[in-house]
């Protein structure tokens, strides 16, 4: 028995009909939204379909952007045969029973395009599993993920597979499907509330369906009906944020606050923030980000940001949520106003490099504590200076080892606290020199 599905992959299905995204799949290309930077009039990937010269392809993007939409495009046009295959459910076992299938076909003479869902969701041995029916070409391996493929694909797939990146849609875009959508629905709706919902779906077309179904439910939609803005929002609900907390999404928002922090940027921290505490990010995590921005970019130039920072993690433990995010808004907004300095962080970096790159040297004598006899009859501790012993509590003793006696690490800023530090080294070393 063979595992290949004879049934049209656009079928309606016995059990009633499908949902609204499934029904509104382009049969063309051409009456394919959006990716124009991929399947625009003499972009790669549409050169490679219409040369019907396709090899494996990883389809990278948010959801609702068209990957499986275009993978079945492919396949219709290419005249392969077509297997999804979900990395959810399927296993080693389920993939060689489908490889052998799909081997018989290509001695026949047919070509098959697998089609793997959520293909980061499938660990090394599973991934590797595919390398021998892709490189003998028994398939032409299309592979969707939502996730940064350089971090959840194996390199030999990846060398072995070329990378498309989908983008979100744009709000034009999602305007123009929902418009198509409108007669299958039964529905009329003036421009401004199919704008409302584009831009409520963030991107994701499927969302954008799905709400319009939704809608067209609630009004009882027939000849005639007229979608209302009541029918928008009660189907609405609340904006769908792409998010995931261990993807890379997650990354790249904590980057835009870190970034905006740096650049004193209060207006944008705030959203970046307010991003992540809608999208459900723990609040400690971000706390921790703060912390480490105020020793990062603030440092000494105002030693305060680093104690409302931590005051800040100790509010949002203390208070839990929603009452701990003002805390963390509050930190966020001193962070930006805060004169910045990274001098602490680039003189750990150098001494970091010196620890690396420089012999481990013993201690110096005089550095060293001399707890029993023999010890300081040793040399452990002579020629040790005791500051408060001098005047200033400042001497002339060298504390680094030998190879790297006056060596300076730290070089700070005229900014905030940190220019009164500066002049008080350097009226250390002035003392020092006397």
């Amino acid at each position: 028995m063979s595992l290949f599905d004879s049934t049209p992959p656009d079928a309606e299905p016995a059990g009633g009909k499908r949902p609204l995204a499934e029904r509104m799949r382009p049969q063309r290309l051409e009456e394919f939204v959006g990716q124009e930077h991929i399947l625009g009039e003499g972009k790669p990937l549409r050169r490679q379909i219409e040369r019907d010269e396709l090899s494996s392809i990883i389809l990278w993007g948010p959801p609702g952007v068209g990957k499986t939409t275009l993978a079945k495009l492919i396949a219709r046009i290419t005249r392969c045969e077509y297997i999804p295959f979900s990395a959810v459910l399927s296993g080693i076992k389920e993939i060689k029973a489908v490889m052998a299938d799909a081997e018989r076909l290509r001695r026949m003479g047919r070509r098959t395009i697998l089609f793997i869902d959520e293909i980061h969701r499938f660990n090394k041995a599973q991934q590797d599993a595919f390398l021998p029916y892709v490189e003998r070409g028994d398939i032409i391996l299309i592979g969707a993920t939502t996730e940064n493929p350089s971090f959840e694909v194996i390199a030999a797939l990846l060398s072995r597979s070329r990378v498309y990146a989908l983008r979100g849609l744009t709000v034009p875009e999602i305007v123009t499907l929902l418009k198509r959508a409108l007669p299958v629905v039964g529905l009329d709706a003036p421009d401004e509330l199919l704008e409302q919902i584009a831009i409520y779906s963030n991107g994701d077309a499927r969302q954008a369906y799905n709400t319009l179904e939704a809608a067209a439910a609630a009004l009882g939609a027939g000849e005639g009906a007229r979608l209302t803005e009541r029918a928008v929002q009660d189907a609405i609900e609340r904006k769908v944020l792409l998010y995931d907390k261990g993807g890379e999404e997650h990354f790249n928002l904590i980057s835009a606050l870190h970034k905006s922090v740096r650049s004193s940027e209060v207006d944008a921290a705030l959203y970046w923030l307010t991003r992540m505490l809608e999208a459900g990010e723990d609040r400690l995590y971000i706390a921790r980000r703060l912390i480490r921005m105020a020793s990062e970019d603030i440092g000494l130039a105002d030693p305060r940001a680093l104690e409302q920072a931590v005051a800040a993690m100790q509010a949002v433990h203390f208070l839990g949520i929603p009452e701990g995010d003002l805390a963390l808004a509050q930190a966020a907004i001193y962070l930006c106003a805060a004169p910045k300095s990274d001098a602490a962080y680039r003189a750990m970096g150098a001494a970091s490099q010196d620890v690396e790159k420089t012999i481990a040297e013993p201690v110096p004598m005089n550095l060293r504590n001399a707890p029993t006899r023999s010890m300081k009859e040793w040399g452990y501790g002579e020629g040790y200076q005791h500051a408060h012993k001098f005047a200033d509590a400042v001497t002339d003793m060298e504390c680094l080892p030998p190879s790297l006696a006056g060596r300076r690490y730290y070089f700070p800023t005229d900014r905030g606290v940190e220019k009164r530090i500066a002049e008080r080294l350097e009226e250390i070393r002035r003392l020092k020199g006397k």
